[in-house]
């Protein structure tokens, strides 16, 4: 596994995953808003060796996610559904939300919440993010240890 290194700026607020998205309109947003201005470029700087997971939400499974993936040359990793023991970004936005949820005073509307979010995400230890990568090969060792069950992680 390489690691490429995750970063951040407060203006470029990664997108929260939805739960539930079901219709293709969904699926275009995906492609509209995070693949097309955001996988592909990163896909571009790091090079063929690029792979690219999601966490397998239906909008990101759509006939027309797959066919702009095929068409821009990136490699979808294969990943069993419903995975977050597994998936190093969950692990992000469960510190996340613990900070969110940890305020003195928890958001009360969209705008306040997305205020607190912002505020937290600059917060973030750099460090957070790449421990969880470098992990990644031990939590996989692990699970195919436990025969694919819950992991301690």
């Amino acid at each position: 596994m390489q690691y490429h290194g995750v970063g951040r700026h407060h203006d470029q607020w990664p997108h929260v995953p939805t739960c539930g998205c079901e219709w293709d309109y969904e699926g275009q947003l995906y492609i509209d808003e995070v693949l097309l201005p955001h996988v592909r470029l990163f896909r571009g700087a790091v090079g063929d060796k690029f792979v690219f997971m999601d966490d397998n939400a239906t909008c990101h499974r759509t006939h027309a996610v797959t066919d702009c993936l095929d068409s821009e040359g990136i490699q979808r990793l294969v990943w069993p559904a419903r995975s977050p023991d597994l998936n190093p970004i969950e692990n992000v936005w469960d510190a996340l939300g613990r900070q969110v949820a940890g305020r003195n005073y928890p958001p009360t509307n969209k705008n306040t919440l997305i205020r607190a979010f912002t505020k937290e995400w600059d917060k973030l230890p750099q460090p957070l993010p790449d421990n969880v990568v470098q992990s990644m090969v031990r939590r996989v060792e692990c699970c195919i240890t436990l025969h694919g069950g819950h992991i301690p992680y």
